[in-house]
């Protein structure tokens, strides 16, 4: 079993920043790719951003320039670090990994006030 949990999302004002962060834990011995997606309400859920296990990035490009992913020193934890946020981020944030199967976290909402 593999466990995800996230943290950091909340209010702030358009223009501001804010930091996620996804913890895993359980049989996480291989993972492949740690990548966060969001989902507003009434859309697809969108992936955002993708981390590799060799520390190559991707980015949708809603957030290229705004949006960084990272990977924690002991890889069991990814990051978005969040600038210049915008009305239209507003969404709840997953993570997810994939370790043969892909996983995911509870989700945390992020709401940008204009």
């Amino acid at each position: 079993q593999v466990q995800l949990v996230e943290s950091g999302g909340g209010l702030v004002q358009a223009g501001g920043s804010l930091t996620l962060s996804c913890a895993a834990s359980g049989r996480i011995f291989s993972i492949t790719r740690m990548s966060w997606y969001r989902q507003a309400p009434g859309k697809q859920r969108e992936l955002v951003a993708t981390i590799t296990s060799g520390g190559s990035t991707t980015y949708a490009d809603s957030v290229k320039g705004r949006f960084t992913i990272s990977r924690g020193s002991a890889k069991d934890t990814v990051y978005l670090q969040m600038n210049s946020l915008k009305p239209e981020d507003t969404a709840v944030y997953y993570c997810s990994v994939v370790i043969v199967s892909l996983y995911w976290g509870q989700g945390t909402q992020v709401t940008v006030s204009s």
